[in-house]
C-alpha cells in the first residue's frame, strides 16, 4: 500500500491479466480379452481375476509416470509453459523483468546446493518485484538420491565436518514435509523444491472406470478401463529445481 496524507484521496491501484494456462485433459485406456475358448474351457475366473489385477496396475503406472513427467519435462524445451519457457527457468517474463526458479549454478544435491536453493526459494517476489512470503514445503528426488538427502535433511549435525555445529536445514524445519523420493523421475541428478504457492495441477476429468462388454462376432468377452486427466505447472514460483550435473 502506500502512505495516504492526511486529508488526500486513497490511491487506487488496478488490475491486470498476466499469461493464460489451460489444461487440456487427455484420456487413457487399455483393455484385456477373455476368448471364448477360454470362458467355454472354464477359464474365465482364472484368466480375468488375473488379467483385471494387472489392468488395475496398468492404469496406476501410467497416472504415476504422467505426474511425474510434468518434472522430468522441468528442463526441456520441448514443454514450455503458458509464459513461454520451460518449468524451471532463469527467465520467467514478468511485470518486473525476468525471474527465476533455477538454481543459480547447477550442481549436484549437496548440504551447499540445497541450501542456496532454499534461499533462492525464500527470496522469490511476485510479478511486481515485491518480497513475498514464500517457503520451501517439500524436497522431491530421484530415488539415486534418497540416502544423501536424508543424511543432509535429517542429521542432527551438519555432515562431512569435524565441527560440532548444527544441521540448519533440520533444526530450522525447513522441509515440513519431508522427502518425497521419485521412482518415476528419469533424472538421476535432478533435484525439486515445492513450495507453498499453489501452481502445481493434477486434475480428474474423469476418474479409472472399469467396463465389461462382449463381441458379437468372436463371442469374446471384454474388459477396458478408461481415464481422462491432466497435470500442468501455471506458477513457476511453485517449484524450485535444478538439472543437476
Amino acid at each position: 500500500m502506500t502512505v495516504k496524507p492526511e486529508g488526500t484521496a486513497v490511491t487506487y491501484d488496478s488490475d491486470s491479466q498476466g499469461v493464460t494456462t489451460r489444461i487440456t485433459n487427455v484420456t487413457y485406456a487399455t483393455g484385456y480379452i477373455v476368448t471364448y475358448e477360454e470362458q467355454r474351457d472354464g477359464l474365465y475366473d482364472v484368466v480375468s481375476k488375473r488379467r483385471a489385477k494387472k489392468l488395475a496396475f496398468s492404469a496406476r503406472q501410467t497416472v504415476e509416470n504422467v505426474a511425474a513427467n510434468v518434472y522430468n519435462r522441468a528442463f526441456n524445451a520441448s514443454y514450455l509453459g503458458a509464459d513461454g519457457v520451460v518449468m524451471c527457468s532463469a527467465a520467467h517474463p514478468t511485470l518486473s523483468g525476468n525471474q527465476s526458479n533455477l538454481l543459480t549454478t547447477a550442481a549436484e544435491l549437496s548440504e551447499a546446493s540445497l541450501e542456496d536453493l532454499v534461499i533462492q526459494t525464500m527470496d522469490a517476489t511476485d510479478s511486481r518485484g515485491n518480497k513475498i512470503s514464500v517457503k520451501p514445503v517439500s524436497l522431491h528426488i530421484p530415488t539415486a538420491k534418497v540416502f544423501d538427502a536424508n543424511r543432509i535433511v535429517n542429521s542432527t549435525l551438519q555432515g562431512h565436518t569435524a565441527n560440532n555445529a548444527i544441521n540448519a536445514i533440520k533444526f530450522l524445519g525447513i522441509f515440513p514435509k519431508g522427502i518425497k523420493p521419485n521412482q518415476y523421475f528419469t533424472s538421476t541428478t535432478a533435484f525439486f523444491i515445492r513450495t507453498n504457492v499453489e501452481g502445481m495441477v493434477f486434475q480428474w476429468r474423469e476418474r479409472p472406470d472399469l467396463s465389461q462388454d462382449s463381441d458379437g462376432d468372436t463371442m469374446n468377452a471384454k474388459a477396458k478401463i478408461i481415464a481422462r486427466f491432466a497435470c500442468r505447472h501455471f506458477d513457476h514460483r511453485s517449484v524450485f529445481g535444478t538439472a543437476g550435473v
